[in-house]
């Protein structure tokens, strides 16, 4: 492949809750169009703790605007969560909102040295969203979700949830270095008792 060239584009199916035609935009500099609906989460959007459930309702508020190079589309995606809480394993529910803004180039610009391998690009008139979408919410998440700030955890011990437990919960713990001398007293006990 001859230096900054670029691979073909990956077709984007037009079907897709999250293609978005610029049709209408033209290719008008300062032409603007906005726009709010509701998408089917796609999978595996989330982190190992908490996730946006597979087909819950994302809703989208964005804003096109044509400019030189391609399409600026800005706006907030807004969504379900479900996961469970770091430190009690408890299920929790709650809700996420993020903002994205990207600028999606027209395929005829930016050719050569110039092209950027990571940038966006307009396929025809069409925009696919969910990239946007799915880097925004998921670098949002909390990698270590809580069902609630002070949530206390599980006993090291026993498992036992320590909400649930009480503040009078706790383990006589032997060090295992003195065990053997605790065996010894224990015996020795035993001897002058019987």
């Amino acid at each position: 492949m001859p230096h900054g060239s670029r691979k073909n584009l990956t077709r984007i199916d037009p079907r897709d809750p999250f293609v978005i035609d610029t049709l209408i935009l033209g290719r008008r500099p300062g032409s603007m169009r906005k726009d709010s609906y509701a998408v089917p989460a796609p999978a595996d959007l989330g982190v190992e703790m908490v996730s946006v459930p597979e087909g819950t309702e994302i809703e989208l508020d964005f804003r096109l605007e044509a400019v030189m190079e391609g399409v600026l589309v800005s706006g907030t995606a807004r969504a379900s969560l479900a996961g469970e809480c770091a430190r009690c394993l408890d299920p929790l529910t709650s809700s996420i909102e993020v903002e994205f803004q990207e600028l999606y180039v027209y395929s005829d610009t930016r050719s050569g040295e110039s092209a950027d391998e990571d940038e966006r690009r307009l396929e025809g008139d069409l925009i696919d969203l969910e990239p946007v979408v799915r880097d925004a919410m998921v670098l949002a998440l909390p990698l270590s979700p809580l069902c609630r700030d002070d949530c206390p955890g599980l006993c090291t011990d026993c498992g036992v949830r320590l909400a649930d437990a009480g503040p009078d919960h706790h383990h006589d713990a032997v060090d295992p270095r003195w065990a053997a001398l605790q065996g010894m007293l224990d015996q020795r006990q035993e001897d002058q008792e019987g």
